[in-house]
């Protein structure tokens, strides 16, 4: 029997029992050219129409999306939300329409943006389509043809050409200088060379090392070759990242837990509440229908329904002030998780990085010479001893320079704003770079030194040279590996005349640049005749060392003080690459992520071999990561999550987007970055930088606090009513509130302060605080704890001053429930300046540093005072003025709540044990208290 195949003259030899179905499947990397049976005249027309009808198109499927009516109906189903339909209901039935109209807008509004923001999410796999290239060459019956991408079948044989997107993963078997950039696929970050004659010894070689396959959705970056389809549509690798994107589920975001918990303790609690009310009345011998719009209005203005307004106020403003810092959200839920984070897993190349190879160090002529400026910036220097020296000819730093230069295809075009577009390989372009530095103009050294021939690079060969007419001679500028270069020299340039070479020093120093994470290239110029030929005919010598280049991607400026800020902050920071061990621990060390004890750089090949179990255990030493798989990037994020931790990831490519929608926040970068590692991302970072993602951090922390203290206001306020109303019916004392007046509290006060609590500016010192434990709740033990006492002097207070104005007289009885009612709205006026922060004293914090929560409080209490003398407003709500005497006790009762608040900031300051998993404290969202 013989293996399905390619003929030369593209007939196709089947094994009768597998009729018309090609075991292509089988044909990997592994396979061997007479396996593949390839000829060069490709399938026939016949043939390739015949394989498609069971094949099928070669695209990517579309993941299945949910129904629009679902999606809406996930957004009532939060146990808050459903407390507050059914307080809906019961408003309606009993007449309160005002407040039945103002909790549907509440829920409206919020499922609105939930169905928004859950139909968008949902999109990635539509842009991994995009990646598929329109039109791609094949041969058919033996010749060239354009065809649509769609088209292909396995088994088609595929030319590749200097940029061209590769269409299908293909077997190569044909290559000439090929490069292709995979990083997308696999996060390197340098174009890989692909050769037809490597074959793999084992079937479990990574994607990222196999040499002689060109993967689906990839680039050409130079050169040219053709290969045979082997995998189409989802059998590609990106097909296989498509299934893990939609294998993977969102989770659930700590404020969504949060909220959740938070939700049904508040409906038990408001349920058993008006239970124990009415029944009380009932005791009292209340009427019934009285106690019953008691109880019910109990249950309403208790009902936070301010708090889903506010929450989504809070991280839209959150929202808008990372957006000023470049870091646009995509899920408002992401904002607060940002904050809750405990560890970033982050990319290496444009994040950690400036994306863009730099010439970095030069050896030349003996002497060790320091570049400086980075990516395409040409105004560096070249310094020796910190110095800038000149690079003057015929020094053997100008001869390394100008092979760089010459022997070189890429080139720096600048578009119509003047910005540097550079085409061609990073690496050549880094060498033009650096030349500029050094004051030679390409351009201008091209033209006086013109071009003869020309050697193009050849991975066998490992160089590459140029022959150029200087002073009437020819002369040979050749680069590459310095090991092989060191083979090809006699002697090496200095200063005034040749100098014997010296094997050893050159390749002490390339292996020193090599172990600080450099590629490097060496450098070499032939004079004469014999030099020429040698190189023209392949077989270089005779030739003169000049020097060595060091380049790589190097970090960004800012990231070493952005990761020890991190660290203060109590999140670890890792490094997921598919760059090389070397290369991704070289630029770890230089940014801070390998400097803590016992921290390693675990290889993927090891990393796929371990268990879960001890991949947890790999990640509690490990920093940093390489040459890691989609798979395995995904496996760190979910195992770090089972850990308890709560995991924000960046990536760019499309090898990314998996992790990205399985982390708690996926930050896809917003210039170097794919469509797919976009739309799976919580949220996008516009300028690609690491800092950006510290300063979201920042963001997400500082709209927690706000969102926890507009909680603790509202619930706090609640409850000083609640208790208040509690009170009155133990001592067997008259209502102090009437329910339309408990109504009319809960609008003119809860209204205005707590979405200005929402706005609090942000404080810095936050971000030095550790993570909050992803046990606590919405409220903490102190909160808690603070609530009752507010909410007992609240209480306290309030009967205090409706004794006192009543006095026992029935006709004082109306006043007394005014006073009542004005000392809460008075309590929450104080209250709500002493919510502003959780630890810090309201005393230290200038009340103009917020001015919507100012002439909010103000307005509040505007309203209700124009309200005593409203005539309608007096009818409706049985209100009428108050003497001045009462205006100053119920202002000194009310400030009683502030000194209560004050005390126990004091007494209870921040303090508790780390969680499993987390540098976190349970005090977590404030610094440390500011008393006056």
């Amino acid at each position: 029997m013989k293996a399905d195949g390619v003929g030369r003259g593209g007939t196709v030899e089947r094994e009768p029992d597998q009729g018309l179905r090609p075991p292509w499947h089988r044909l990997t990397a592994d396979s061997t050219l007479e396996e593949l049976r390839v000829g060069e005249d490709g399938l026939t027309l016949t043939e390739a129409r015949t394989r498609r009808s069971l094949h099928g198109p070669n695209v990517i499927g579309a993941e299945e999306r949910i129904r629009p009516f679902r999606i809406l109906g996930h957004q009532f189903t939060g146990a808050l939300v459903l407390v507050l339909a059914a307080a809906g209901v019961v408003s309606l039935a009993i007449g309160h329409w005002e407040d039945a109209i103002v909790i549907s807008i509440v829920l409206f509004l919020n499922a609105a943006i939930g169905f928004a923001q859950e139909y968008r999410a949902e999109r990635a796999i539509a842009a991994l389509k995009g990646l598929v290239t329109p039109r791609c060459v094949v041969m058919r019956d033996g010749r060239r043809q354009e065809v649509d991408s769609r088209e292909l079948v396995p088994g088609d044989v595929v030319a590749l050409d200097s940029g061209s997107r590769i269409p299908a993963d293909l077997r190569l078997v044909r290559t000439t200088a090929l490069n292709v950039d995979q990083s997308l696929l696999t996060g390197e970050s340098m174009p890989v060379k692909k050769t037809a004659s490597w074959t793999a010894t084992s079937s479990e070689i990574p994607v990222a090392e196999r040499r002689n396959m060109a993967f689906m959705g990839t680039t050409v970056a130079s050169g040219r070759g053709r290969g045979v389809v082997v995998s189409i549509g989802g059998q590609t690798e990106l097909g296989a990242i498509a299934r893990d994107i939609r294998a993977v589920e969102r989770p659930q975001t700590p404020l969504q837990r949060r909220m959740e918990r938070f939700g049904r303790m508040v409906a038990v609690a408001i349920v058993v509440l008006a239970g124990v009310t009415f029944a009380l009345g009932l005791l009292r011998g209340e009427s019934m229908s009285q106690m019953f719009l008691t109880a019910v209005a109990i249950a309403v203005s208790a009902v936070p329904e301010g708090l889903p307004v506010v929450m989504t106020i809070t991280l839209a403003v959150a929202s808008r002030r990372m957006a000023r810092r470049n870091a646009f959200v995509r899920r408002l839920a992401a904002v607060e998780t940002l904050g809750s984070c405990t560890v970033i897993a982050t990319d290496k190349t444009g994040t950690l990085t400036e994306n863009r190879m730099t010439v970095t160090c030069v050896w030349a002529g003996g002497e060790r010479f320091e570049v400086t400026g980075g990516g395409l910036d040409p105004d560096g220097e070249i310094l020796s001893g910190g110095l800038p020296v000149p690079v003057d000819a015929p020094s053997p730093l100008h001869w390394t320079l100008l092979a760089g230069a010459l022997c070189n295809e890429a080139d720096l075009a600048g578009d119509e704003s003047g910005d540097v577009r550079p085409q061609g390989d990073p690496t050549e372009v880094a060498l033009l770079i650096v030349a500029e530095k050094a004051g030679l103009d390409r351009a201008r050294e091209a033209s006086s030194y013109p071009l003869v021939e020309a050697v193009p690079f050849e991975s066998q060969r490992g160089w590459a040279a140029t022959v150029h007419r200087i002073d009437g001679e020819q002369v040979v500028l050749l680069k590459g590996a310095p090991e092989r270069v060191v083979g090809m020299c006699d002697a090496a340039l200095a200063v005034g005349e040749d100098v014997p070479i010296e094997p050893e020093t050159v390749e002490a120093e390339a292996a020193r640049m090599g172990a600080a994470g450099l590629r490097v290239l060496g450098m070499a110029v032939g004079r004469g005749g014999s030099a020429v030929a040698s190189v023209l005919a392949g077989e270089p010598q005779g030739l003169v060392f000049a020097g060595l280049t060091g380049m790589m991607d190097p970090p960004r400026p800012e990231v070493p003080e952005t990761v020890a800020a991190c660290r203060d902050a109590g999140i670890r920071v890792l490094m997921v690459t598919g760059d090389h061990e070397s290369t991704a621990g070289s630029i770890a060390r230089q940014v801070g992520i390998l400097d803590a004890e016992g921290a390693e750089v675990v290889a993927g090949d090891r990393l796929t071999a371990l268990s879960n179990d001890e991949l947890t255990r790999a990640l509690e030493t490990g920093r940093v990561f390489a040459r890691v798989a989609p798979a395995d990037k995904l496996r760190i994020v979910e195992s770090l999550a089972r850990s308890g931790h709560i995991v924000a990831v960046t990536g760019d490519g499309v090898n990314d987007a998996p992790a990205l929608k399985a982390a708690h926040v996926g930050a896809a970068m917003g210039r170097s970055g794919t469509d797919v590692a976009k739309e799976a991302s919580d949220i996008v970072l516009a300028d690609d930088r690491f800092a950006t993602v510290a300063a979201a951090v920042e963001g997400g922390r500082t709209a927690f606090a706000n969102l926890r203290n507009a909680t603790f206001f509202l619930v706090s306020s609640g409850a000083g009513e609640l208790l208040a109303i509690l009170g009155s019916l133990l001592l067997r004392l008259p209502l102090p509130l009437l329910p339309a007046q408990l109504l009319w509290l809960n609008v003119v006060t809860n209204g205005v302060e707590d979405v200005a609590l929402a706005v609090e500016p942000r404080d810095p010192a936050r971000f030095r605080a550790p993570p909050r434990p992803v046990t606590e709740g919405i409220l903490s033990r102190r909160l808690i704890e603070r609530l009752v006492v507010t909410g007992l002097v609240m209480a306290a207070g309030t009967l205090w001053v409706f004794v006192g104005e009543w006095g026992g007289d029935p006709a004082q009885l109306g006043t007394a429930r005014v006073a009542a009612l004005t000392t809460l709205v008075l309590f929450q006026v104080f209250h709500v300046g002493s919510c502003r922060s959780e630890t810090r004293s309201a005393f230290g914090m200038s009340p103009f540093s917020n001015r919507f929560l100012f002439f909010g409080v103000g307005a509040s209490l505007l309203l209700h005072v124009g309200a005593m003398y409203f005539p309608p407003t007096q009818v409706l709500l049985k209100l009428e003025p108050l003497r001045v005497e009462t205006w100053l006790r119920m202002a000194a009762v009310a400030t009683t709540v502030v000194i209560a608040v004050e005390l126990h900031k004091r007494l209870r300051p921040p303090g508790g044990r780390r969680g499993r998993g987390q540098a976190a404290t349970s005090a977590a969202t404030d610094p440390e208290p500011v008393m006056p």
